[in-house]
């Protein structure tokens, strides 16, 4: 039996810290559901859902008491349809991180749980932002209606290796989300925080493909660490000399 949890906390190197600003990116192929995943998220109609996107779109809203930005990019075809128009999608696949900078906290992979996908045309076009992608990246499931009883491990189970293996790519991080209830906040919510949590397995940092800002911030985040860890310590050793 294939196991998981959705949400991963193996890797976390401290507790996750509600983020005051989040900052996502929508990729997946053509009607997966990512549009309206992005309006599930906002909370109102911000995404156009009924016609194909030829650029990245952006756009911004409060949830949850926290800062939301959300770029929706063209979703691709399979593999053979690519070819028909080599370049375009590529292009907006790439220039999505720099719409929200100084980069996403994370990439939502959308995968409409009904539908056929491409699993090479998905590793073709996550890749193209280099290996380090899938460390930021949840699976997120749209259409969890037609699950029905089915339980969202049952359908990665039953889909088979390639499903399997790209969940297990992205930490064994995913998401369902229904997107004809929107009204229902919870699943939203929920996924907030497992951007949270992956942010801080992440060692607090957003994705980028530029390898010196990796490098400074992931000094700044040790450092801050560190800093917390003295202030902790400083504490507990005055309430031993106060209990004195």
């Amino acid at each position: 039996y294939f196991s998981l949890t959705g949400r991963r906390r193996a890797d976390s190197h401290e507790a996750p810290q509600r983020l005051s600003e989040i900052r996502i990116v929508l990729l997946g192929g053509r009607w997966s559901g990512k549009s309206s995943a992005g309006n599930t998220i906002l909370g109102r109609e911000e995404f156009v859902t009924k016609r194909v996107n030829e650029e990245c779109v952006k756009k911004q809203g409060e949830v949850a008491g926290r800062q939301i930005t959300v770029v929706d990019t063209p979703g691709w075809g399979s593999s053979f349809k690519i070819r028909a128009h080599p370049q375009r999608v590529r292009e907006e696949v790439v220039r999505s991180v720099s719409l929200c900078p100084p980069g996403p906290h994370a990439l939502l992979l959308v995968i409409n749980v009904n539908s056929y996908t491409d699993w090479r045309s998905v590793d073709e076009h996550l890749e193209l932002l280099s290996e380090r992608v899938w460390r930021h990246t949840i699976v997120l499931f749209t259409w969890g209606d037609r699950l029905r009883d089915t339980t969202i491990e049952q359908h990665i189970e039953r889909r088979g290796k390639e499903l399997q293996c790209l969940v297990e790519k992205c930490g064994n991080r995913y998401h369902v989300l229904n997107n004809r209830y929107r009204g229902d906040r919870t699943q939203v919510t929920e996924l907030l925080e497992k951007i949270e949590d992956m942010v801080a397995g992440n060692y607090g940092l957003y994705f980028t493909t530029d390898i010196k800002e990796i490098n400074t911030e992931q000094e700044k985040y040790m450092k801050q660490k560190e800093e917390r860890q003295r202030e902790t310590e400083e504490l507990r050793q005055r309430e031993e000399e106060r209990q004195r």
